[in-house]
């Protein structure tokens, strides 16, 4: 650590910071099971961080989610149930603001097998959601009850947002994100360390998902035949042609097909499901044309109607002029503190993704380290616990000093 960069009122915070009861907070979030689809969960996580939260000033509500639906196997439009969202909001007034974002929501469900706790060893704890990003959660509270005890706290102000669907693309809280990142000079995001060693991630991709409802005609299959169109056939055709569309700065992932039937009925419903990751927002307007284009070809060949439901729920994020003097402001406070800090491309998407979007400079790894996330060998390395509510409060202080990254 280098002591003389560090001023006396930074350093009484910092050690603030690393008092706070994390690993407690953690072994007992962990301990819920708050899976994306776990509306019970949900709410009993939802009511743990409130009254966690409550510690800090302003105003917190627990805000319901914005409706959303979805298509069923059958191609019916069904409505999609999330969870509450918390939202903070601390000094609306400051000259300097600035937002922090986690997800309460897990990718275990109630039926999961991986439940419990497991101590890997002395340093190394093993659970849902340990690292992804229970420990994120605890990190950011315990960095923002640092700067409440610095005089510095005046010029800051924040808004925090803890939404319940960050797992399955933030459908019902990307609104809230967008309004909470208006007006900010910066935003932080508590998604797990990209690497173990705290190697943050950089640019990532966009991420749009797509349930393409294919209606055709049913008719016997032995008796008129040429009366039906084949909505399965159609859907396979077009999951061919989209698949050929992948290339540099665009992967496209057709991944599954619902529908037909008996043997002898010509199928007249299917739904294609397609992920698409776009390196840049022109990658992802060439994606959209492509799917466009090919549900116009696969349609007019097959004589069938075609449906498109979804978007790019996740715009790509690059890495810009502006997020690049936000990771080197979190790079060198890291060198102060004595932990050495880089970054690299991802594949991954976050609700970093969404506030990069919004042109609001994010890092978005600002969690614990750990690894083997959404798996049942997921773990957090404790002392990041402290490393990272260090580096966290330090960030904030310099940005409520200095008024942008």
């Amino acid at each position: 650590m280098n002591v003389a960069a560090i001023a006396p009122d930074e350093a009484m915070a910092l050690e603030h910071a690393t008092a706070a009861p994390m690993l407690a907070q953690v072994e007992r979030w962990a301990a819920i099971n708050s899976g994306s689809r776990n509306l019970a969960g949900l709410a009993a996580m939802a009511g743990e961080l409130a009254n966690a939260f409550a510690t800090l000033p302003g105003d917190l509500y627990l805000l319901d989610p914005t409706p959303v639906d979805a298509v069923a196997p059958d191609g019916a439009r069904v409505d999609l149930a999330h969870g509450r969202n918390l939202h903070l909001k601390v000094r609306p007034e400051a000259p300097v603001q600035v937002l922090l974002t986690g997800h309460m929501d897990t990718v275990f469900g109630v039926d999961h097998p991986f439940q419990g706790l497991n101590w890997i060893d002395a340093g190394t704890l093993n659970g849902p959601g340990v690292a992804d990003m229970k420990g994120g959660i605890a990190v950011m509270l315990a960095a923002l009850a640092a700067i409440e005890a610095s005089p510095l706290c005046r010029r800051l102000g924040y808004e925090v947002v803890l939404n319940s669907d960050e797992e399955v693309g933030s459908p019902g809280s990307a609104a809230l994100i967008a309004q909470a990142a208006r007006g900010k000079v910066a935003a932080l995001t508590y998604e797990p360390s990209a690497l173990p060693d705290g190697t943050l991630a950089g640019a990532r991709p966009g991420s749009g998902n797509f349930s393409i409802i294919v209606t055709g005609r049913a008719a016997h299959a032995g008796r008129n035949p040429e009366d039906g169109r084949n909505a399965l056939v159609a859907a396979a055709d077009l999951a061919l042609r989209l698949a050929r569309t992948a290339g540099p700065g665009l992967s496209v992932n057709p991944a599954k097909i619902d529908g037909g039937g008996p043997n002898n009925v010509v199928p007249d419903h299917a739904v294609l499901r397609v992920n698409m990751r776009p390196m840049t927002p022109e990658d992802e307007i060439r994606g959209r044309a492509a799917l466009d284009a090919a549900v116009e070809e696969v349609a007019a060949l097959h004589d069938v109607s075609i449906h498109v439901h979804g978007g790019f729920g996740r715009p790509p994020k690059p890495m810009d002029a502006a997020a690049e003097r936000l990771y080197i402001l979190v790079k060198n406070c890291g060198a102060e503190l004595g932990l050495p800090i880089g970054w690299r491309a991802t594949g991954g998407v976050c609700d970093g993704n969404n506030i990069a979007a919004c042109g609001v400079p994010v890092v978005d790894t600002m969690g614990v380290r750990g690894g083997a996330i959404h798996s049942g060998e997921e773990y957090l390395i404790v002392e990041s616990l402290g490393e990272r509510a260090r580096l966290s409060a330090l960030v904030l202080l310099r940005l409520a000093a200095r008024g942008r990254p």
